[in-house]
């Protein structure tokens, strides 16, 4: 008998904790209604295009009354004489952005960290920083102009003696600019992130360093590279899922058709074969196959960062 109302007593204090608990998150329910809504509006409404990838789509006719046409589209794309280079091109200039988004902003942290005056560490990065605020429309101009035939780049070769180089008309060095100018702009963020991971760092490994004898040199490699694994790792792993994302608002704002050998990716091949050419359905199959590969890139980016270093999002 005791026992029984022992367990009565408990469930109704489960309940009016339960209740006490909504009444007190409700308001922030309602807080987050707006966001859901607009996400199911402008994120998974549009996902019902993706039976576009599997008929012969004609907007007259709609996509009720389309004709089935199965697995057709993803055949005809990926018998398309480009699409081999165009996804080689995408995974290529993706693994070079990542790599060297990586590299760079760390090699900058690292420099920065041993920067004695501060007010000259807070402007350099400050401007590190600034171009990852403007968008690729304001630095896209930017860089054509910079790598234009009259423009500063060849005007400054010029005074070498070397002849103008139409750079962003060449196969050979339009990647080169694509990844350069992607670093430039992404490197502030990263190497903010890096300048915490060292600040985290204990100064007592410092100290006892000094005291053993031990260099700038050898500190850096025994204990700030090793101290700052653990984001190194996370970072380089959540990238991962960012295989197949060479950057479309980039491309499209700088390439031309004299570098789609080099230069054209899945993003912006699917642009000009479902707007210019009014191929619906295989626009919608290349993006629903980079969509599908993309999925479990991610699924494996945060696995492995759960795996090795204890990441979640929830």
């Amino acid at each position: 008998m005791n026992l029984t109302t022992t367990n009565t007593g408990k469930e109704v204090l489960t309940r009016a904790r339960k209740r006490w608990r909504w009444k007190r998150e409700f308001p922030l329910h309602l807080m987050l209604l707006p966001g859901v809504i607009v996400t199911l509006i402008y994120s998974y409404g549009p996902m019902f295009g993706i039976v576009m990838a599997f008929q012969k789509f004609r907007p007259a006719q709609g996509f009720f009354n389309s004709d089935w046409v199965g697995w057709r589209n993803f055949e005809y794309v990926f018998n398309l004489p480009d699409f081999n280079q165009i996804l080689w091109n995408t995974i290529f200039i993706s693994i070079m952005k990542i790599i060297f988004s990586l590299a760079v902003p760390l090699l900058l942290a690292l420099l920065l960290n041993e920067v004695a005056k501060d007010w000259f560490k807070r402007m350099v990065q400050t401007s590190i920083f600034l171009p990852f605020f403007l968008s690729w429309a304001v630095l896209g101009g930017v860089m054509i102009e910079l790598f234009s035939l009259n423009g500063p780049v060849n005007a400054l070769a010029k005074v070498f003696g070397v002849d103008p180089i139409m750079f962003m008309a060449s196969n050979n060095w339009f990647v080169t600019i694509l990844i350069g100018s992607d670093v430039w702009k992404g490197m502030g963020y990263n190497m903010i992130i890096f300048l915490a991971a060292i600040v985290s760092i204990n100064a007592n490994l410092y100290e006892a360093a000094e005291v053993d004898g031990a260099g700038k040199w050898k500190q850096m490699l025994h204990i700030t590279l090793p101290g700052m694994s653990t984001i190194i790792i996370l970072l380089a792993t959540l990238s991962l899922g960012s295989v197949l994302n060479a950057g479309f608002e980039q491309v499209l704002i700088l390439y031309n058709p004299i570098v789609y050998e080099k230069g054209d990716v899945i993003d912006t091949f699917a642009y000009r074969l479902g707007l210019f050419d009014q191929q619906y359905s295989p626009a919608a199959a290349i993006g629903l196959f980079k969509s599908v590969i993309s999925f479990f890139l991610v699924s494996m980016s945060y696995y492995f960062a759960y795996r090795f270093n204890n990441y979640r999002i929830f």
